[in-house]
């Protein structure tokens, strides 16, 4: 059974269909890219399946319950944590207790002194421990995206939803990053979805699978080198092989 099912799931603005009668599939410790060109519906659907909108048609099925109409806040216990693209810290608490509350409000519901231990892992995780005392409005974006990423990591999701949270950073840190997913994948059975804009050398060493999005539809999904070598792909978002 599928971790997460949508089901001709449709999200209109007025006269504009930003995601049309899509259909998906995401199976436990999946690694998957979503990518598209800019309008392509991308952070549409990733705010279905996150709470932030209600689609207009279809439903959304996570981990064999229905969660259609459910809000953003009652998905995260159920295993389901998300990244934005513009992070959104608890600006005057510090690093180590916004990590915290991932742990308080996840799906182990911790207490806090437990939470706070918990965020010391996953800060030591992503490499930003020795800044867990240092306030969150006072980081770099770089920063706020990897203590946003030990936030989710420490809500224990079944399923994690990356919203470009590699932009802007170096091949190094790229890279690193994505051991660090590839490592919880493997021990802790995460399935991980990301959307990345430009990063292709992200993608291909990252996702298994890749969905392309455009016009609001889902333009094909197949395995990853395959898909983005696809004369349509090509044609619409990438202008070029990837190699």
């Amino acid at each position: 059974m599928a971790l997460l099912k949508l089901e001709g799931v449709t999200k209109r603005f007025g006269g504009l269909v930003a995601v049309d009668h899509v259909d998906l599939e995401v199976h436990e410790g999946e690694a998957i890219g979503i990518v598209g060109p800019n309008g392509s519906g991308k952070t549409t659907l990733y705010n279905l399946i996150s709470g932030v909108y209600i689609p207009d048609e279809g439903r959304i099925i996570f981990d064999g319950k229905d969660i259609t109409t459910l809000p953003a806040h009652a998905r995260t216990p159920l295993g389901l944590a998300r990244t934005f693209q513009i992070p959104r810290p608890f600006g005057s608490a510090t690093v180590r207790e916004n990590v915290a509350i991932g742990a308080m409000f996840g799906r182990a519901k911790l207490d806090v002194e437990s939470a706070l231990r918990e965020a010391d892992e996953y800060l030591k995780m992503v490499g930003i421990y020795e800044l867990r005392d240092k306030e969150a409005k006072l980081l770099t974006p770089l920063e706020k995206r990897l203590m946003e990423l030990a936030r989710a990591l420490a809500m224990k999701p079944k399923m994690l939803l990356l919203d470009e949270v590699m932009a802007g950073m170096n091949p190094s840190d790229v890279d690193r990053i994505i051991e660090l997913l590839k490592k919880v994948r493997r021990e802790e059975n995460i399935a991980v979805v990301s959307m990345v804009e430009h990063l292709m050398h992200a993608i291909t060493k990252f996702a298994e699978r890749v969905i392309v999005m455009h016009q609001g539809k889902k333009l094909i999904e197949g395995e990853t080198m395959q898909v983005l070598n696809d004369p349509k792909v090509i044609e619409v978002y990438l202008g070029k092989k990837v190699v």
